[in-house]
C-alpha cells in the first residue's frame, strides 16, 4: 500500500509517494515516485499547476528544405557526385555541398559568404549535420576545384540515368533552347565564358554566359545542361551541343522507342538539321516567316481548323516543301489570339517610332530656324544614322517613307507611315507560324502541341531568373571552373523543384513554382527552451508552428512529417 513520506535536504522539504514490501523476510522500498514540495502538490490538486516561462524560443525553416533534402535523396544527388568527386574521408564530401547548395539556390539564394549564417536558421541542421565553419565561402571553393567540366558531364549524365528510371519520365518529346545570364566580370578578367553579346535582359554593357537546356515537355525537369560564351549566337551554341545531345538521347534511349526534340527558329542552320536527320532523334521546329514568302502568301481559305478545346481559333495549312536539303511536312498556322496581340504591340511600336522620328525632325527644324547654334552641325549622313537607328526593329525600315535631304545647307526630314506595307504585314504574316518536322505521318493537331511544349523551357528560363526562388542570382564567381558548377547547381536547383511539382501535380495538386516555395518556406519549426531546473526531462521542445490549409494541403502530399523532430 502506498503511502507518503518527507525528506529534508539542506532545509527544504519534499515529498516522495512510495509503497513498502517484505522481500527475503526484510521490509525494502519497491517503488517511490518523487512529489515536489507541498506547494507544488496543493497547485497540481487544485488544478493551477505553475507553468515554466521559457527562456527562449528559435524558429527554424523546415517546410521548404525538408520537402528539397527529400527530393535530392530521391535523386541520389550526393551519391552520384561522390562517386565521381571522392575525396578523403574529411569533413563534409563535394555531393554534400552540391546538395547544400542545389537546395539554398531552391530556397533562399545568397552568397557562400551568407551560406552558413541562413543554414543556421533552417531545419538542415538535423538534416545535414555539419559545424558553421565548414560552411565557409573558402570550404565551398576548394570543393568546387573537384568538379571540372568533364566531371560535371559525366555527373549528369549518370542523374539523368537514374532521374528517368525512378520519376519514370515522358520521354517522348523533348525541348531544346538557349538563354544568357548577364555578370559584373571586370573587363579584364580572362574568361572564355564571360563574353559581351546581345543580351536578352538589354543589358549588353555586361558580360555575360550562356545557359543551353533540353527538358521534358511535362514539368520541364532538366536533362542536359551546356554552358558556353555569351558572344557564341543561337545556331552556333545549338551545334556545339548537338552531338550531346545526341549522345544524352542514346544514354535514355531504352526508356523511349521515338525520341522528338522540339526547339525554336533560332537554332536552325544546314549543319544542324543534317546532325539531327543522322541521329535517331527526331524534331520540330520553326522556320523564320519572312525566308517563306510563298507560304504567307496561300490564303486562309486554304487553312483548316484544328481539333480540340486547346486549339480553339487556331486553324493550318499543310503542305510540303524542301527544307535544308530535305522534303519536309510544313503546317502553317493562324492563331486569332496571336494576330491580335501582334497587332495591338505593333501600334505601340508605331506610335514610339513616329514620337522619335518627330523629336528628330522638331530638332532639325530648330536647327535651320537658327533657334540652335550650340553643338555640332548634323550632317545628311548623321541623319540617316538616327533615322536607321530608329527604325533598326523588326519591319520598321519597311513601314515608313522617310526622306533625308540637305536644302540651303541644313538638313531635313520628312515621313509618313506606309499604311499599305502595315496591311500588307498584317494580312501576309501576323498571327502566323510556320512549323516543320520529319515526322511526316503526325497530325497537324499533333505538330502544333509539339510545338507548344517550347513554353516549358521558356518556362525554366523565367523560374532561374526569378528574384527569390531558384534564382541564377547571387552569382559572385570570377573563374570558368566555379562559373561551371554554380551553372550546374542552379540546374540541380531546377530539377529539385520541377519534380516537386510534378510530385504534387500528380497527387491532383496544381500550383506553380514560386506559390509552392513560399508556401513551403513558411513552414517554420519551433524550438521552445526552458530552464533544466523548472521542467522534467528534455528542457528544448519541438514542434512545427501554425499552417493554413494551402501549407497543411503540402505538408501532407509532400510527406514531410518524417523529417519532423519528435
Amino acid at each position: 500500500m502506498a503511502s507518503l513520506t518527507k525528506k529534508k535536504v539542506r532545509g527544504h522539504t519534499y515529498w516522495y509517494a512510495r509503497e513498502c514490501a517484505w522481500v527475503d523476510g526484510k521490509p525494502k522500498i519497491v517503488w517511490q515516485k518523487y512529489l515536489g514540495k507541498a506547494d507544488a502538490i496543493v497547485e497540481a490538486m487544485t488544478g493551477k499547476p505553475k507553468v515554466p516561462e521559457p527562456k527562449k524560443t528559435v524558429l527554424a525553416e523546415f517546410g521548404a528544405v525538408a520537402a528539397c533534402f527529400d527530393m535530392s535523396q530521391r535523386l541520389k544527388l550526393r551519391e552520384i557526385v561522390d562517386r565521381h568527386a571522392s575525396k578523403r574521408d574529411q569533413g563534409l564530401s563535394v555531393g554534400t555541398y552540391m546538395e547544400l547548395a542545389a537546395i539554398n539556390r531552391a530556397v533562399a539564394p545568397t552568397s557562400k559568404r551568407a551560406f552558413g549564417e541562413w543554414f543556421e536558421t533552417t531545419a538542415l541542421r538535423r538534416l545535414i549535420p555539419a559545424e558553421k565553419q565548414m560552411l565557409t565561402s573558402q570550404r565551398f571553393w576548394d570543393h568546387m576545384g573537384f568538379l571540372n567540366k568533364e566531371r560535371i558531364r559525366a555527373i549528369e549524365t549518370d542523374l539523368t540515368a537514374h532521374l528517368v528510371k525512378e520519376f519514370k519520365l515522358d520521354l517522348r518529346r523533348l525541348v531544346y533552347d538557349a538563354t544568357n545570364f548577364y555578370t559584373y566580370i571586370n573587363t579584364r578578367t580572362k574568361s572564355e565564358l564571360a563574353q559581351r553579346g546581345n543580351n536578352k535582359q538589354k543589358r549588353n554593357d555586361l558580360r555575360q554566359v550562356s545557359l543551353a537546356l533540353m527538358v521534358t515537355e511535362e514539368f520541364h525537369i532538366p536533362l542536359f545542361h551546356a554552358l558556353y560564351g555569351g558572344n557564341i549566337n543561337d545556331p552556333t551554341s545549338f551545334g556545339s551541343v548537338v552531338d550531346e545531345l545526341i549522345e544524352r538521347h542514346r544514354a535514355i534511349a531504352g526508356q523511349c522507342e521515338r525520341v522528338t526534340l522540339v526547339f525554336d527558329k533560332g537554332n536552325n542552320s544546314d549543319e544542324n538539321i543534317q546532325r539531327l536527320d543522322a541521329s535517331q532523334l527526331h524534331f520540330v521546329g520553326s522556320l523564320v516567316p519572312s525566308h517563306h514568302p510563298d507560304l504567307l502568301k496561300v490564303p486562309r481559305s486554304k487553312y483548316a481548323p484544328l481539333k480540340g478545346s486547346r486549339f480553339e481559333d487556331v486553324s493550318a495549312y499543310r503542305t510540303s516543301k524542301t527544307v535544308f536539303g530535305q522534303k519536309r511536312t510544313i503546317v502553317v498556322t493562324f492563331n486569332e489570339n496571336l494576330f491580335d496581340a501582334q497587332v495591338r504591340g505593333l501600334g505601340w511600336q508605331l506610335q514610339k517610332k513616329r514620337r522619335e522620328l518627330r523629336a528628330l525632325k522638331y530638332r532639325l527644324a530648330r536647327r535651320a530656324s537658327g533657334k540652335v547654334t550650340r553643338g555640332r552641325k548634323p550632317t545628311l549622313a548623321s541623319v540617316q544614322r538616327q533615322v536607321d537607328r530608329i527604325l533598326s526593329w523588326q519591319y520598321h525600315s519597311e513601314l515608313f517613307d522617310v526622306d533625308v535631304r540637305e536644302r540651303r545647307g541644313h538638313v531635313t526630314l520628312s515621313f509618313n507611315t506606309n499604311t499599305a506595307a502595315v496591311a500588307r504585314l498584317h494580312r501576309r504574316q501576323f498571327g502566323k507560324t510556320i512549323l516543320f518536322t520529319d515526322n511526316n505521318r503526325w497530325g497537324n493537331e499533333r505538330i502544333v502541341a509539339a510545338y507548344r511544349g517550347q513554353y516549358r523551357v521558356e518556362d525554366a528560363f523565367k523560374q532561374m531568373k526569378h528574384p527569390v526562388f531558384v534564382s541564377w542570382k547571387p552569382r559572385f564567381h570570377w573563374t570558368d571552373e566555379k562559373i561551371r558548377v554554380h551553372a550546374f547547381y542552379c540546374v540541380l536547383a531546377l530539377t529539385i523543384t520541377s519534380l516537386l511539382q510534378r510530385e504534387l501535380s500528380r497527387k491532383g495538386f496544381e500550383i506553380s513554382i514560386p506559390k509552392m516555395m513560399e508556401n513551403l518556406v513558411s513552414i517554420t519549426e519551433v524550438a521552445t527552451f526552458y530552464p533544466k531546473n523548472q521542467v522534467a526531462g528534455d528542457p528544448v521542445c519541438l514542434t512545427l508552428g501554425e499552417m493554413n490549409r494551402l501549407q497543411k494541403t503540402l505538408y501532407r502530399s509532400l510527406g514531410l512529417k518524417k523529417y519532423r523532430a519528435m
